[in-house]
Order: C-alpha cells, then sequence, then structure tokens
C-alpha cells in the first residue's frame, strides 16, 4: 500500500532573529488580511443609522470646531487660505494616522481570543487595521477634494507639483502609525496602564502637530527640535501640496522620514519580542 503525502503548506518554528519577519508568509495569508479588513469595516458602522457616513461627519465636525476657537476666538492665521479649508487639510491627514495608531495599540489585547486559537503571521493584525482606515481616509479625502475644487474654483488656493507625493506621505503616516502602535501594543500586554494613556497621548501629540495652527508661529530657534516630530513634515507638506502654504524643506523630509523607519523597526522588534508569550500575560 503507497501513502502518497501532500507537501505542507505552513511549517511553524520557533523565531530567533530580532527582526524575524517572513514577508512571503505575510503574502500567503493576504486573502485573511482582506477578510479582517471586511470584518474591522463593517463591525465599526454596524448597527449606525449613518454608517459610513460618520468617517465623513467626525471630521468635520472637528473642523467646524477647529474654525470657531482657533481661527475666529483665538485669532489664529490661516497665512490667507481659507480657515476651514485650512484646518481641514490638517483634519483629514491627522485623522488617519491617529486612528491607525490608537487601534493598532489594543492590537494584542483586543485580538486575543483569535490569536490564542489559531495561527497566522501575528503581524496580519495590525496591517489589517491600517488597510482598513485607509478607506476610511479615502472618504475623507474625497469630501476634501470636494471643498478644494469649490475654492481653487474661486481662486482662493493653489495647488503645487508636491502633490506627485501625496502617495509617499500616506505610505509614511502608515508606517509611522503602524511603528508605534505596535510599539503600545507590545508594551501594554505587561504594562496596562499604557492603555489608559493612549488616547491623552495620541491629543498631545496633536497640539505638537501644526494641525490647529500654522507652522510659522513656532519661533525659529525652536524649528529644529520641533521637526523631529515626523508628523509635523507630513502636515506641512500636505498643505504645501494643496494650499500653497509653508516651505519644502528636503532636510527636514529626509529627517521625518529616517525618524519614521527607526520607529518602524523598533516597533518590529519588539513585536517579535512578545509575539512568542504574550498569551502568557494578556
Amino acid at each position: 500500500m503507497v501513502y502518497i503525502m501532500d507537501k505542507f503548506q505552513t511549517v511553524i518554528m520557533p523565531k530567533t532573529g530580532w527582526f524575524d519577519i517572513d514577508l512571503k508568509e505575510v503574502w500567503r495569508y493576504r486573502d485573511l488580511i482582506s477578510l479582517f479588513v471586511k470584518r474591522n469595516f463593517v463591525s465599526k458602522y454596524k448597527q449606525t443609522i449613518l454608517g459610513p457616513l460618520w468617517a465623513v461627519i467626525q471630521p468635520l465636525l472637528t473642523t467646524v470646531v477647529f474654525t470657531v476657537v482657533f481661527g475666529s476666538l483665538a485669532g489664529l492665521s490661516a497665512d490667507g487660505v481659507p480657515p476651514f479649508l485650512f484646518y481641514l487639510s490638517g483634519n483629514v491627514a491627522w485623522t488617519y494616522f491617529s486612528a491607525c495608531l490608537t487601534q493598532t495599540a489594543s492590537t494584542f489585547t483586543s485580538n486575543a481570543g483569535i490569536l490564542g486559537k489559531v495561527y497566522f503571521p501575528r503581524v496580519v493584525m495590525p496591517i489589517s487595521t491600517v488597510l482598513t482606515n485607509l478607506i476610511a481616509f479615502a472618504i475623507q479625502f474625497v469630501m476634501f477634494l470636494v471643498f478644494w475644487i469649490y475654492y481653487y474654483a474661486k481662486g482662493e488656493v493653489q495647488i503645487d507639483k508636491l502633490v506627485l507625493l501625496l502617495p509617499v506621505l500616506i505610505l509614511q503616516m502608515a508606517l509611522l502609525s503602524l511603528g508605534t502602535g505596535i510599539i503600545v501594543s507590545a508594551l501594554t500586554t505587561k504594562y496596562r496602564d499604557l492603555q489608559m494613556l493612549v488616547g491623552f497621548g495620541v491629543q498631545l501629540w496633536m497640539y505638537a502637530t501644526p494641525v490647529a495652527y500654522d507652522i510659522g508661529i513656532i519661533p525659529e530657534k525652536y524649528m529644529g527640535i520641533y521637526m523631529l516630530n515626523p508628523m509635523t513634515s507630513v502636515i506641512n507638506i500636505f498643505r504645501k501640496a494643496f494650499l500653497g502654504l509653508g516651505d519644502f524643506e528636503p532636510g527636514y523630509c529626509l529627517l521625518s522620514l529616517g525618524i519614521t523607519l527607526i520607529i518602524l523597526v523598533v516597533g518590529i522588534i519588539l513585536f517579535n519580542r512578545v509575539e512568542k508569550t504574550f498569551m502568557d500575560t494578556v
């Protein structure tokens, strides 16, 4: 009697390296990533009356508040462009980044039930979170374009060739939020106090980023320190591309990309370390 054994598709081996991620394996699980993306998006708006329209309403309401509080009451300058569009541009970009960071930060704790029963590359979870929020960002960006076209037709804003860098900006926000989020996620498996501080920390980060104000109010002597925040360069280039505001500094742009990559590498290293034992602490 002859037995024909099928070739194994998955081989589970212990991880020993600091940077041990099998990208080929992640690619083989792309169908699972798409299922997680669909699950995350549907569950987020399930049993809501307005559904995906909340992806538009939330940044729109925030923009209105910023326009009234910072534009009218505080009198902060929008540097000659319509204040509403100025604050909307910052909010659309920041909403994507903050949503990815916040949700990725709870990857282990919120999915402990699944992770403890079935094997798949654990990095699939945070990747699916980033892709899910990319759908919401696309909806918000279309909303932004509607207002932008209106003001552009009136001659109140101008477009810059830096708009070609939009895919790079989106990728950088995704990688930065992914790296920061999995660092927090890895640490919260042991130190739950950090989970309570995520929302507060994201708010502080927002005020350290030119979302609610123009970068021009920062004194020149502090600019070097201020630009260590990688999101500062992202928001600055986004506004330069669509509103024609500010200056493009290649040095600060490269600095922002470098810090983003460092954070991503540190996040992946911590993720690999914690992944082995997180079920004992979650």
